[in-house]
């Protein structure tokens, strides 16, 4: 997949890993068009990043998507790549009043159904360019459940099992996953993200991928969990990944 003189969307990308994957791309000549909720927000990434395009939207909220859509079609026809970034998460254990049904509810809703609404919308306008490609954000966690983040990475493993069964249905549009372990980013403050590798090395790691056709980018120490999937037990790659958290 060539990483130059594409147009990208990518939607949380006013901060985090969206940010960082919208300045890698933008400095490789790519028009990029960055998605959220928070208008301040958006726009201090578009002053931080020379060429951002900011456009205000709710992914969770089904006409605000359908508004995006329509404003894509229309401004930016040629867009090629969309970037499935933004993310909810919950930190907690589960315990009798963990209020797990909420969390998980906001958590699926961000993090797994409004991907697939985003793409399905989208995919008409994707398949009508000569090179197409859909990147879902996914996780670590995608491949290991984790019990400090329980229905965070029920989600993630939801959407892992989607972005698989996507890859064999929408050809030739291409469909990568990239899967961080722990990012130092806000929204990893509150599980520790202060120990995890800067937003700049995902960028780094999928720009690199994306130039070789990895379609499932492990990046980090996410190379090392799925080595322990492979060659341990369920349990024990389980017991292993959440030594820490026990």
């Amino acid at each position: 997949m060539r990483t130059y003189n594409n147009t990208v969307l990518i939607t949380g990308g006013s901060a985090g890993i969206g940010l960082a994957l919208a300045r890698a791309l933008a400095e490789e000549g790519n028009k990029v068009i960055i998605t959220g909720r928070d208008a301040a927000r958006l726009e201090q990434a578009a002053a931080a990043v020379p060429g951002l395009i900011p456009i205000v939207s709710d992914v969770t909220r089904h006409q605000s998507v359908k508004q995006l859509v329509q404003t894509l079609k229309r401004e930016h026809p040629e867009l090629n790549i969309l970037i499935n970034n933004a993310g909810r998460a919950s930190a907690y254990r589960l315990s009798d009043h963990a209020q797990a049904f909420d969390k998980a509810a906001d958590e699926m809703l961000t993090n797994y159904l409004a991907i697939i609404q985003l793409t399905e919308l989208l995919l008409p306008q994707l398949r009508h360019q000569e090179e197409a490609a859909i990147v879902n954000v996914s996780s670590v966690t995608a491949l290991v459940p984790s019990v400090a983040l329980p229905t965070y990475a029920a989600s993630k493993a939801a959407l892992h099992s989607y972005t698989q069964a996507l890859r064999l249905s929408v050809s030739p549009v291409r469909v990568f996953e990239l899967m961080p372990p722990l990012v130092n980013t806000a929204f990893s403050r509150e599980i520790g993200g202060e120990k995890g590798i800067p937003p700049e090395q995902v960028a780094t790691e999928f720009m690199a991928a994306l130039a070789n056709d990895e379609y499932e980018i492990h990046v980090g120490d996410t190379r090392k969990v799925f080595q322990l999937v492979r060659s341990a037990s369920p349990a024990q790659a389980v017991q292993t990944f959440n030594a820490h958290s026990l």
